[in-house]
């Protein structure tokens, strides 16, 4: 089973490199993947994975849906 925690994990840890601020909140999550705040809140609380924001966030971002859903290799697209 995909975990939510360990996509989410995924997605800070591009944002970092991204952004170069240390500590990634929830809200940049939210507004990286298109989502309202509040939103995010809620599929937070109820691990539901955003599989179409997932799916446009790695495309503009040139990256593996499969490493951010199942953490397999390569992390980036050619």
């Amino acid at each position: 089973m995909i975990d939510f925690q360990e996509v989410m994990q995924r997605i800070k840890e591009i944002l970092i490199v991204q952004t170069k601020k240390e500590k990634i909140l929830d809200r940049d999550i939210a507004d990286t993947l298109k989502l309202d705040p509040q939103y995010y809140a809620v599929i937070k609380r109820r691990k539901k994975i955003p599989y179409e924001k997932l799916a446009y966030f790695c495309k503009e971002n040139r990256i593996s849906m499969n490493w951010i859903l199942l953490e397999q290799k390569p992390q980036n697209l050619k």
